[in-house]
């Protein structure tokens, strides 16, 4: 499409994303933007919390920049969040410091009537507005990342309306009103792809899409309500802007990953830190791009800890068809210089 930005073809993570050789294991890690690094919480406190911090370009732009001047990553993912998304669709949605987010949960069908798409990309345009300063300013060789969550995981917190142990609301409500929440999930498949399209078109090269709560589903329901709502947002992206790749991260899906990898619409996966990783290699590296799956605890331990987790993954892994990540996020209290030693083990220069 003419509004979709042309794509570089040098970036090693896009082009092992798209199956092609690259020159280097391509190497990013989720939430490599935060409270880690002290340029990171400087940036933060300029702004009068997180949801101001996400829809202000100028701080978010900087954030998303911040980690490639520290590290020789092959990647900048936009720093934004996932619930950026049940905000633009109207729901009431705010931090509490310390605790995280709160939402004006969906208690009844009646609710989702309060909800509307409409407005999305108006409503988001600080988000593209930072993928388009980011995009101006990305170093040489390197990607950039869009990214949202789930429809499963967006829904946990609209309905929870907070983080939740046991997902007991969720699934109540799942199951005792299936219809309408049918039509919950529709509705953000729907905002969802819309987001990750205008995305793309401020200059996102390839996406992620997080299912954080996937692996608290029994396998018939994470089919219906993790998978199949992700493979249809990735087809309606691909629709509208060919030769994105999309990256599934359906955490804790088990051996259900088998099946995000034979549905054929993801052009990877990221693996969580527990999947077997002979298994991924076996079951999952002939048919999709892995990515991961280092466990964060051992990038927060540092030292023998951290050499033996990065040398068994590009044992296991590497290093055709892998993208190196972490399981999960970075952790707030990792020394920044441990992901300097990770990233140097990785490209085989550590002392």
């Amino acid at each position: 499409m003419d509004d979709v930005p042309a794509r570089a073809d040098d970036k090693p993570l896009l082009q092992t994303l798209k199956g092609q050789s690259a020159d280097r294991l391509p190497i990013w890690l989720m939430r490599q933007a935060g409270r880690y690094l002290p340029e990171y919480r400087e940036v933060r406190g300029k702004a009068k919390n997180f949801i101001d911090f996400c829809f202000r370009p100028d701080l978010a732009a900087e954030a998303t920049l911040q980690p490639l001047r520290r590290f020789d990553l092959d990647a900048a993912i936009v720093f934004s969040d996932i619930l950026v998304v049940p905000l633009a669709l109207g729901q009431k949605v705010w931090f509490e410091e310390g605790k995280g987010p709160r939402l004006e949960a969906i208690e009844k069908a009646d609710d989702l009537a309060k909800l509307s798409a409409d407005e999305l990309e108006p409503r988001l345009a600080a988000v593209y507005e930072t993928l388009e300063a980011v995009a101006a300013e990305l170093p040489a060789g390197r990607a950039l990342i869009g990214f949202a969550g789930a429809p499963w995981t967006l829904a946990s917190y609209m309905i929870e309306g907070q983080t939740s142990r046991d997902f007991a609301r969720l699934k109540r409500f799942a199951y005792g009103q299936p219809e309408a929440f049918e039509r919950l999930l529709a509705l953000l498949v729907e905002a969802v792809a819309r987001h990750l399209v205008a995305q793309v078109r401020a200059g996102a090269e390839a996406v992620q899409i997080f299912d954080s709560w996937a692996g608290v589903l029994p396998q018939p329901e994470l089919k219906a309500w993790s998978l199949a709502p992700m493979a249809e947002i990735a087809r309606r992206l691909r629709a509208a802007c060919p030769g994105i790749p999309v990256i599934a991260f359906p955490r804790g899906a088990g051996l259900t990953y088998g099946a995000f990898a034979e549905e054929g619409a993801f052009d990877a996966l990221g693996l969580d830190t527990t999947l077997p990783r002979g298994w991924a290699a076996e079951r999952l590296q002939p048919k999709t791009v892995v990515q991961g799956n280092l466990d964060p605890v051992k990038l927060l331990v540092g030292g023998s800890a951290l050499t033996r987790g990065v040398d068994e993954i590009l044992e296991a892994l590497g290093p055709q068809r892998l993208v190196f990540n972490l399981g999960h996020g970075v952790l707030p209290e990792t020394p920044p210089e441990h992901v300097a030693d990770l990233v140097a083990r990785v490209r085989g220069t550590a002392s």
